[in-house]
Parts: structure tokens; sequence; C-alpha cells
């Protein structure tokens, strides 16, 4: 079972700098954090480490997940392919605030190339601090899978 205060991270070289100053910012803020990769802005291929970070959080290792790559799809639709992962492409604090909230969403994913390092971090934040809300967002969240 998972420890709470644990966030699976990762991005490929389009992530890579927020991803490092995400995660300063979350261990500065208590968290333990289990970094998927990659570890330097050279090319590679963003399925790599989202698969990983996918069957950690869809397996129970950790509760909840950050991804990041250029444009935040690549990782989004990777990590979706997971059974038990719902991962929400972000570009604002409401819309990550949301996912948490009405979807249940426990992998936020970031665009690194358009989103600045504050926004991405603030983002994190936002998500991290959401709870999700159940009632009527439990029958739909309940309908997603396949």
């Amino acid at each position: 079972m998972a420890e709470q205060n644990t966030i699976a991270l990762g991005a490929d070289h389009g992530g890579f700098h927020h991803k490092e100053a995400v995660k300063t910012f979350l261990q500065q803020q208590g968290y333990k954090v289990k970094d998927f990769g990659t570890d330097s802005p050279d090319s590679v291929d963003y399925p790599d480490f989202a698969h990983p970070l996918a069957e950690a959080v869809g397996g129970g290792d950790c509760p909840k997940g950050i991804l990041l790559c250029g444009s935040g799809n690549g990782v989004a639709i990777t990590a979706n392919k997971h059974p038990q992962v719902r991962a929400a492409l972000c570009w604002n604090e409401e819309l990550a605030a949301l996912a948490r909230q009405h979807n249940n969403a426990n992998v936020l994913c970031l665009p690194g190339r358009f989103v600045s390092e504050a926004l991405a971090i603030s983002m994190v934040k936002a998500f991290l601090e959401a709870e999700f809300e159940g009632g009527r967002h439990e029958r739909r969240v309940a309908k997603i899978p396949c």
C-alpha cells in the first residue's frame, strides 16, 4: 500500500527542467518523491517514463503522480492506457484542482514547453491540495473504465 505522502514523478526531455523544479518543491513540502526519470535534457521517449509511473500509481505503490513532457499530451495518453489511472492534462491551477475534485485524477500531466516553472509548481500545489468531491462525480468516474 502506498504512503500517502509519496509522489511519483516523471518526465521526458521536454519536461526535464520543470520536473527538477517540481521535485525540489515537493521535497521542501515534506513529500517523498519517487523519480522515474529522465535524468537529463537529452532526447528520450516519453512512454519509457510514463508507463513505469502509471504502473506505480495504478498498482497502488504511489497514490498520485506527476508527468511532464513538451505538450503534456504524450504522457497523458500513455498513462491513461493503464487501469486505475486517471491522468489529466492541465494548463492552469483551476483545471488542476478540478481534475481532482470532479474526476478523481491521480496523475497530473503538464506541458513543460508551454507553462512557466512557477505555474507548473502552482498547478502541482492545487492538484495535491484538492480532494475528490464524490457525490454526483463518483457515479461519473465509475463509468470511465471500458
